[in-house]
């Protein structure tokens, strides 16, 4: 736990350092310019991510190399070509195709590289759940670009969220490499919450999000891959919820879906009278809660204990979702 923790102050310090040192370039030639899904009004530097990606990076190899682990040199790779993805469009945005095939190519290459033998559904063939995979974590990757619209958004996801992997690495229900991660990008992201607090000085941008998205799915992949489904899938579950439903809900209103838009529950959530910050804590608490339900699912059990817990935690987040699409009263 040391370790972890030590990965944690080290990847903060880091993380805040070099926004400090980023800020005044990122001010001059990343500016975020108010647009159809932006919940900010004033031009406000973006390209934090680059920080909190190098935080991430760095850390977790420093902690790897006293833990006496392997670095993986894929998933390094993975994560920084993603980066630069996201940085290309957050200079010249590139046309849909093209920037879901450069993403795919970053998830892709992760699962070409897995071994064989880790399965979640071994009654398909390998071919059809690698490429089903391969959706889910390409919608996985975009889903927290999508939600990352909020001033202190992607921290109340990420937190939680990573606390929870690294305490069940500890805890042993991990496997070290992605614990060593999660720890890592907890503290980048604790690092960039200065900056971000409403009203944010700076923000991920596109080089952030998306890479955020491609390490947090390959970390809840694995604990998937390691027989623990339902806590990989209650961690993010608030995230899957908006995102997707607001997506289903434009599909079925013919709305152009792919085109920038603000009608995810967290952007309705302020449109009805929620301040931000209120909108951020009742999401960090759902997290938590979240956390606490998906570590449970861990601990041995039946497997209607788990979907006990999966229900349970489907129904903290539709509670949420309707308070955020429900006007709030004066």
């Amino acid at each position: 736990m040391l370790i972890l923790v030590s990965i944690v102050l080290l990847a903060a310090l880091i993380s805040a350092g070099l926004i400090v040192l980023l800020r005044p370039l990122l001010r001059r030639y990343a500016l975020a310019r108010p647009n159809a899904r932006s919940s900010h009004v004033t031009p406000t530097p973006q390209g934090a991510g680059i920080a909190v990606i190098a935080a991430t990076l760095v850390a977790a190899g420093i902690g790897a190399g006293i833990d006496g682990l392997a670095v993986s040199p894929t998933l390094y790779g993975a994560t920084i070509f993603t980066a630069l993805v996201g940085l290309a469009d957050d200079i010249r945005p590139i046309p849909v195709l093209p920037r879901l095939a450069l993403q795919a190519a970053g998830v892709g290459v992760l699962l070409l590289v897995a071994p064989a033998n880790l399965r979640l559904f071994p009654e398909l063939p390998l071919v059809i759940e690698r490429v089903l995979l391969l959706l889910a974590g390409l919608w996985f990757v975009n889903l927290v670009n999508f939600m990352d619209g909020l001033d202190l958004m992607t921290v109340a996801e990420a937190v939680p969220v990573t606390v929870a992997l690294f305490l069940l690495g500890w805890l042993g229900e991990l496997p070290a490499q992605p614990t060593v991660i999660a720890a890592a990008l907890c503290g980048a992201m604790l690092g960039f919450v200065p900056f971000n607090r409403p009203v944010a000085k700076v923000f991920l941008g596109d080089v952030g999000s998306l890479p955020v998205g491609l390490l947090l799915g390959w970390c809840l992949l694995q604990l998937a891959w390691h027989h623990h489904l339902a806590s990989a899938l209650l961690l993010p579950l608030y995230y899957l919820a908006d995102a997707t439903l607001t997506l289903l809900r434009r599909i079925a209103n013919g709305e152009p879906f792919w085109v920038a838009h603000r009608s995810h529950f967290y952007q309705r959530a302020t449109d009805n009278g929620f301040a931000v910050a209120q909108v951020i804590v009742e999401v960090f608490v759902l997290n938590l809660a979240l956390a606490v339900l998906a570590i449970a699912s861990t601990s041995p059990g039946s497997t209607i204990r788990q979907i006990v817990l999966l229900l349970s935690g489907a129904i903290l987040v539709a509670m949420v979702l309707y308070r955020f699409s429900t006007k709030k009263a004066a």
